[in-house]
């Protein structure tokens, strides 16, 4: 009797949820549910052998960009890394690339995890499909491709890569980053502007040639701008102030007191350098005996000094020189330099710098990998052949391309 009052209600739920007048962004498998109780448990589940979720709304263009949505969401969907899968397609327009989550195939439970994720602005939005034992298989095997190309046993050292394998992948980890911002996905007020990858390659371009220029560990001056803004020109710290002796030229004056004024410090562009900073920094920069005309004109400083700097790429060269100024003082400790950026050298923010170098090390994981590849693409290469190849060319294509002969394939 419990039972069947259970699946009564069950079955009123299901109803009451196709029918309740709301818009969906994908609309549910057109199929009948099978209602059971499990471990005591009401659980409404699609006629299918498993259910999937395709959480990459349009599809991934650039395969940068979907392993590193892939990864992100390994690390944030709260589910085993196994149950977030990787695939490619050819479509009419091109290769695309897809991700999916797999679900627990329970309705009641499945749609208001998804709706979750999608509220939390980790995922775009989510479309149920049913799937076979034999097409859950082959999406696992197209994963198990993916992250055994880009997990390999070595690749070279981040300082050893040259220009030209490095600028493509930062590029686009600078573009996530920014797309993955807390402001971003929660559309908290003033939402930042994300970056378009013509932006992220100029700045890639200009992070390249700064840290060079300097002689800078690239993937600690990654965790600085990401720590900083997730690499995005937007002004922080507006209410911030500083009291000095007295005023000088370009100062906002806030406030006269006892012989001192307060001045308005707030943080520019993507390196978030505050104002005073940013004079100590051009100080800095007018002392340097290093010869700034190797770097492109863009990045070289006026030798007049202007707080009206906000879009310009002059404050890459400016984080760079006092990160470079930082390690040189601090004898070898990175930690204290980092911390330094984000404080002084007499109170290092050693928090700041604990949660730089967590992004430096994933930012030196990542480009490792990627500039491993060197352009290539395991989707178009390896897993999704071109759509007119007859069968025979299918077969000996995949024959002289697929790298993974015993691999294993995890059947959570």
């Amino acid at each position: 009797m419990a039972t069947g009052a259970g699946m009564l209600l069950g079955l009123s739920a299901w109803i009451a949820y196709l029918t309740w007048p709301r818009t969906f962004n994908d609309p549910l498998p057109q199929c009948l549910p099978v209602i059971r109780v499990i471990d005591g448990r009401l659980a409404v589940q699609l006629r299918a052998d498993a259910l999937l979720a395709d959480v990459s709304g349009p599809g991934f263009r650039s395969e940068l960009a979907a392993y590193l949505h892939f990864e992100y969401l390994q690390t944030h969907a709260g589910l085993g890394r196994s149950r977030v899968l990787l695939t490619s397609k050819n479509f009419e327009d091109g290769l695309r690339y897809q991700i999916f989550l797999v679900p627990e195939n329970n309705v009641l439970v499945d749609v208001p995890y998804l709706d979750q994720l999608e509220l939390q602005g980790y995922i775009p939005g989510y479309k149920l499909l049913p799937v076979t034992f034999e097409g859950l298989a082959r999406k696992r095997l197209e994963t198990a491709v993916f992250e055994g190309s880009y997990n390999p046993g070595h690749v070279p050292q981040l300082a050893s890569l040259p220009r030209s394998k490095l600028l493509a992948p930062l590029a686009s980890f600078l573009v996530f980053k920014s797309r993955t911002d807390r402001r971003v996905r929660e559309h908290i007020e003033p939402v930042p502007t994300t970056l378009s990858y013509p932006q992220a390659e100029q700045l890639a371009a200009d992070i390249l040639d700064v840290t060079r220029f300097y002689n800078l560990p690239l993937d600690i001056f990654l965790g600085i701008g990401a720590m900083e803004n997730d690499y995005m020109n937007v002004r922080g710290d507006l209410d911030h102030a500083v009291w000095k002796r007295r005023p000088q030229r370009g100062d906002l004056v806030l406030k006269r007191a006892r012989g001192r004024v307060l001045v308005s410090d707030y943080a520019m562009g993507v390196w978030q350098i505050t104002r005073e900073t940013l004079r100590r920094a051009h100080e800095l920069y007018l002392k340097d005996k290093r010869d700034y005309s190797i770097l492109p004109p863009r990045l070289r400083p006026s030798k007049q000094f202007t707080f009206d700097l906000d879009d310009s790429e002059v404050l890459t060269t400016y984080a760079g020189l006092l990160l470079r100024h930082l390690l040189d003082l601090s004898n070898g400790d990175v930690a204290k330099a980092i911390g330094a950026y984000n404080g002084s050298l007499q109170r290092p923010n050693y928090q700041y710098a604990a949660g730089v170098e967590a992004v430096a090390l994933y930012a030196r994981g990542f480009l490792e990998r990627a500039a491993n590849l060197d352009g290539l693409s395991v989707g178009q290469t390896w897993l999704a052949p071109p759509p007119r190849l007859t069968r025979g060319n299918q077969i000996a294509a995949g024959l002289r391309a697929f790298p993974y002969k015993n691999i294993q394939v995890s059947s959570e």
